[in-house]
């Protein structure tokens, strides 16, 4: 069993090595050229080349779609860098330039991805938060063999550590489908996803995240709320690991309130920025209750909305007199009927308006005791 898993980790391993590590320009036009050996080292997005004649500088480029990109050198390779390579996933156009004194030569050499088409994974995307956990989902081709297994590597820097996913996240058949990150460094970085499969070469897919654009941020703190003639809310900055500037967020400002109805009412601030606003003439006798959220601005801060913080109260709600009229009018009577019950008894009133009811006279009282003997003699003489 062991052996079945060593020998699967060591082919899609070499699967990934033949892919995307070192890729050599196979065109046959080179063979021509002073230059040769175009090779791309895929991690430093590093181009490479043999001249067999001395040349002044040369230019690279590389082109993916309408994008283009070029780099000036003096020597035989030059480095694209994280800021300006481009996903190869969808192939790519490599070119190099030569200029000597009394002559110029270009060679160009196309990069076609392999595998199966339909096989690369689908819907990737990645989200940070609670400042340095980072989770990335995606869904498996819709091509892919059964048997296909994913790797996600990661790289946080283009000429940095590259580094597999340590927690994947697997689906009902143990197949890959996600992985999570701790303790993420917030820059722009390199995500690659490689497949493998027993029989099949599997598509890679990869992209550059600029990752605080993906950064969930966290609510602002310490919400505080103080009232005279106006109320003051003030808040601290939402925790962010990768800038202290305390300027690089805009705020909303959430008021929900609550008057004599039983319909709550909201109003939106938005603030630049600062982290206070200012009711002027507060309506105290409603019940308001206040939230904040940020958003990045005009920093590396991701502009999306952030979670919002806790809600604090402030205000008194105003209690309706329909609520409290029923109450007032239910005392109010049982006050006047327990003071007419004694005022009535203590004047006697009581009396001439309940007046005693007389006992029924027993018909029996007062006559004279009848021996029980005597009795049963004078009724069986009757009978006879």
């Amino acid at each position: 069993m062991l052996a079945c898993l060593g020998l699967i980790f060591m082919t899609q391993w070499m699967l990934l090595v033949a892919q995307t590590y070192d890729w050599q320009c196979t065109n046959w036009e080179m063979s021509h050229s002073p230059i040769q050996n175009l090779m791309l080292n895929w991690w430093k997005t590093e181009l490479s080349w043999i001249s067999t004649m001395n040349f002044t500088k040369y230019q690279c480029s590389m082109a993916v779609g309408n994008e283009v990109v070029n780099i000036q050198e003096k020597n035989t390779n030059c480095v694209i860098g994280t800021d300006l390579a481009f996903p190869l996933h969808n192939g790519a156009n490599f070119s190099v330039t030569a200029e000597g004194t009394n002559s110029t030569y270009s060679v160009t050499c196309k990069y076609i991805p392999q595998g199966i088409n339909g096989s690369v994974i689908e819907n990737f995307s990645c989200v940070i938060y609670d400042l340095s956990l980072m989770n990335c989902t995606w869904q498996a081709g819709r091509n892919a063999p059964g048997d296909t297994q994913y790797f996600l590597y990661w790289q946080n820097s283009r000429g940095g550590d590259v580094m597999e996913c340590e927690l994947y996240i697997k689906d009902e058949n143990g197949r890959h489908v996600g992985c999570t990150f701790k303790n993420v460094k917030i820059e722009k970085s390199y995500f690659l996803v490689n497949g493998s499969s027993k029989n099949s070469l599997i598509q890679f897919y990869d992209t550059y995240i600029q990752l605080y654009k993906i950064e969930k941020l966290m609510p602002p703190s310490n919400v505080t709320v103080s009232c005279n003639s106006s109320c003051t809310i003030q808040w601290q900055r939402p925790q962010i690991n990768h800038s202290n500037k305390g300027r690089c967020f805009k705020y909303e400002v959430k008021i929900t309130s609550k008057g004599n109805s039983a319909e709550w009412t909201s109003q939106s601030y938005i603030k630049e920025t600062s982290t206070s606003y200012i009711i002027q003439n507060p309506n105290m006798k409603k019940k308001n209750v206040v939230k904040i959220r940020a958003a990045g601005h005009n920093c590396e801060v991701s502009e999306d909305w952030g979670e919002w913080s806790e809600a604090v109260e402030f205000g008194n709600e105003e209690i309706s007199s329909s609520v409290w009229i029923l109450p007032v009018v239910a005392v109010a009577t049982l006050l006047a009927a327990i003071f007419t019950v004694f005022f009535c008894k203590r004047t006697g009133y009581w009396k001439a308006a309940f007046p005693q009811i007389p006992k029924p006279k027993n018909p029996f009282h007062g006559l004279p005791d009848i021996n029980p003997q005597i009795m049963e003699c004078r009724i069986q003489s009757v009978t006879s």
